[in-house]
């Protein structure tokens, strides 16, 4: 398997990124790719997971291990696939999920998309008790990000439409987003922040 790529990102949307490293350009399937900056200069890390099944051979990509290593955990669970995955980690709070399995909080987990009750269920089932390795260790809580406290850029629609888009690729239907967009149109966010603040609305 590849552990890691580490190259300079060339290439961003709603969906992935394009790593360049010697040459070569990796297409990585991640939760939220707009946590990523386009810099031709400066070399990121990327941790790997190969995803291969008969029809699919995929790349998907995390900032830390942790975040990898629960995406892991969350694809051997019945009923939750790749795409199933990145939706629940791309809030920026696997934390959150861990204790959400732990407690047995089906409410919390049923509101990603894809996620019913009985999925929700086979979640903790299949995992509760076997993540307390991932505790200590894991990222940052990103999804309780103080928005008023952070620097913003002067947003564009086009910082707003690449955010719908990704919230679309993660599943999140077209009518959950319009509750949402008027809140959001009010606010001045990079794309990255536009998506981090409507899952943050999105999972209430």
């Amino acid at each position: 398997m590849i552990e890691f790529i580490r190259g300079t990102i060339e290439h961003i949307n709603p969906e992935y990124i394009v790593v360049e490293n010697n040459g070569i350009g990796y297409q990585i399937f991640t939760p939220n790719p707009f946590v990523f900056k386009k810099n031709h200069e400066n070399m990121e890390t990327v941790y790997t997971y190969q995803y291969v099944r008969e029809d699919i051979l995929a790349l998907y990509g995390f900032k830390t291990r942790q975040e990898r290593a629960l995406f892991v955990k969350l694809l051997n669970v019945s009923g939750i696939g790749p795409k199933g995955g990145l939706a629940i980690l791309a809030a920026g709070q696997p934390e959150q999920v861990v204790r959400a399995i732990e407690n047995e909080d089906e409410a919390f987990l049923v509101k990603f998309p894809g996620v019913g009750k009985k999925t929700a269920r086979q979640i903790i089932l299949d995992l509760k008790g076997k993540l307390h390795d991932l505790l200590p260790s894991i990222s940052p809580d990103l999804f309780t990000e103080d928005f008023d406290s952070v620097e913003t850029v002067p947003s564009s629609l086009k910082d707003l439409d690449e955010a719908v888009e990704a919230l679309k690729v993660l599943g999140y239907a077209e009518r959950e987003i319009k509750k949402i967009l008027p809140d959001l149109h009010k606010e001045q966010l990079t794309t990255d922040q536009y998506i981090k603040r409507a899952l943050q609305k999105l999972l209430k």
